[in-house]
């Protein structure tokens, strides 16, 4: 009988080859999808530090540490403390173990679960009244009994591959996650780097320009004192020095949240000192920047590729919602022995087994399962479109990085321009209001017209390193190399 027990178990097996419910295949790539309607020349070049012409390459590579490009030691050194303390990569592991789990165990479920059992009890049979429990009716018997008992329920209808299908899809989905978290990690790092840079070079900048404020302040009270002057011109003067040393702390305070920023982003409490600092002279602008095939950029973008996994995993849940409107069948067996005494639970006569089948139905269930089969099927046409949508914004992103670097070194050419043309024009006004040719008022405005053209030069520098960051980040950020840092082997379930 055991053996007849064991084969129907393996064809359980056999006939568990079948699934209900539609196949998910993966969507092709957008067919004639682009970036910009016309081809991408190089961008323009400006005579200064971060100014430098920058190629476009098709189909190259994007490395896995693709920050070192801007060849900043302290830029390195901050990104990989980040990596390894930000809570945040933490949370994401931990979210893909965690997922990992939970199809290690449903994968559980295609196997009989086996139960040992065991009990032992002190009775007292009333021998006068019933017939007694024992054949030797004795009043007073202890009674043991072990018993192994295995049930199976077969995957006629793949319900249970359906249901591995969609947590293994979820898993998916978090190893993209993790990897986003990466990419969005080390993308803030450099964006706010990029930032301290800049507001160092403004504060700078602005620094300089109080100092020949002072100077000019102090050169019209000498003109005042001489009768080369008027208290108007003095007057004007204290006050375009008040009005740019009013500049100054915003900038000192937007550098201080910028390093509380870089602080936490590296794990670390506002009140830890950082050794990182950043200037935008220690920077350099890669020359050569990579161009995906759109057709790869599906494959390399992870909030893509976690679009797609959400996609695959509400497919699966139709074909759950389908096999649970089907009939549910289970096997259980079970096998063991029961004695007054322990030594003789298996001797001949006190063994016992049995062998059962079950087939259930659902006949009526005032449309339950019928109305979750239909939230399922509405589920994956959310997925798609959102799938669709993301792809869409994935395109959209590179194209507004390019079209962003393209303007970025014209906006830079142009202001190169006008803070030399600026510089020139003050000096200029500045000689012929010592010769007398031009009131204050002329050097005032040249002194506005500096100033901001010095403030534009350095946003306009700062923006062509960010942008070219964001362009890596828009491309994927070179994950697909980057094996050693979010492998999903870390989030493997451990073998029991």
């Amino acid at each position: 009988m055991a053996e007849k027990y064991f084969y129907c178990i393996a064809l359980a097996f056999l006939i568990s080859g079948c699934a209900v419910g539609p196949d998910f295949h993966r969507p092709q790539a957008p067919a004639g999808a682009g970036y910009t309607p016309q081809p991408l020349a190089p961008t323009s070049s400006a005579n200064v530090a971060g100014g430098e012409e920058q190629r476009f390459i098709d189909g190259m590579d994007i490395p896995k540490q693709w920050w070192a490009l801007f060849e900043s030691p302290q830029l390195n050194s901050l990104i990989e403390k980040s990596i390894k303390a930000n809570p945040t990569i933490g949370a994401a592991k931990a979210a893909l173990r965690q997922a990992h789990e939970y199809v290690a165990a449903q994968k559980g479920l295609f196997f009989p679960t086996i139960q040992a059992g065991g009990s032992a009890s002190r009775q007292k049979d009333a021998v006068e009244t019933l017939s007694p429990t024992l054949t030797s009716g004795q009043e007073f018997f202890s009674l043991y009994t072990a018993q192994l008992t295995v049930s199976y329920m077969p995957d006629v209808f793949g319900l249970n591959r359906r249901t591995v299908e969609s947590l293994a899809a979820q898993a998916e989905f978090q190893r993209f996650q993790l990897e986003a978290a990466y990419l969005s990690l080390s993308s803030n790092v450099v964006a706010a780097a990029v930032q301290e840079a800049s507001a160092r070079a403004q504060i700078e900048a602005t620094k300089k320009i109080i100092e020949i404020e002072v100077q000019l302040l102090n050169a019209q009270r000498r003109h005042l004192a001489l009768g080369y002057a008027t208290g108007l011109d003095v007057a004007a003067q204290e006050a375009a020095l008040a009005q740019v040393q009013a500049t100054l702390p915003p900038l000192e305070k937007q550098l201080a949240l910028t390093r509380d920023q870089l602080a936490a982003l590296a794990g670390r409490f506002p009140s830890e000192q950082m050794e990182e600092k950043f200037d935008l002279d220690a920077l350099s602008l890669p020359r050569e920047l990579p161009l995906s095939l759109p057709s790869r950029l599906v494959e390399q973008r992870p909030d893509v590729r976690a679009a797609e996994a959400q996609w695959h995993s509400a497919c699966a849940l139709v074909g759950v919602a389908v096999a649970n409107m089907l009939p549910q069948i289970s096997i259980t067996g079970s096998m063991g022995g029961t004695s007054t005494q322990i030594s003789q639970m298996f001797a001949s006569g006190s063994t016992f087994y049995g062998l059962a089948a079950n087939v259930a139905q659902t006949i009526f269930d005032a449309g339950t399962l019928l109305h979750k089969k239909r939230a399922a099927e509405a589920g994956l046409d959310q997925a798609a479109a959102q799938y669709r949508s993301t792809v869409i914004n994935a395109f959209q992103n590179v194209a507004d990085s390019l079209h962003a670097l393209e303007e970025d070194a014209n906006a830079l050419k142009a202001a190169v321009d006008a803070e030399r043309a600026a510089r020139r024009t003050l000096d200029l006004t500045r000689r012929q209001l010592e010769l007398g040719y031009v009131n204050y008022l002329v050097v005032l405005a040249a002194e506005q017209a500096w100033r901001q053209s010095l403030i534009n030069l350095v946003l306009a520098r700062a923006n062509r390193f960010a942008d070219t960051a964001a362009l890596y980040m828009a491309l994927g950020g070179g994950w697909w190399n980057s094996g050693d840092m979010a492998s999903a082997k870390e989030a493997e379930p451990k073998k029991p």
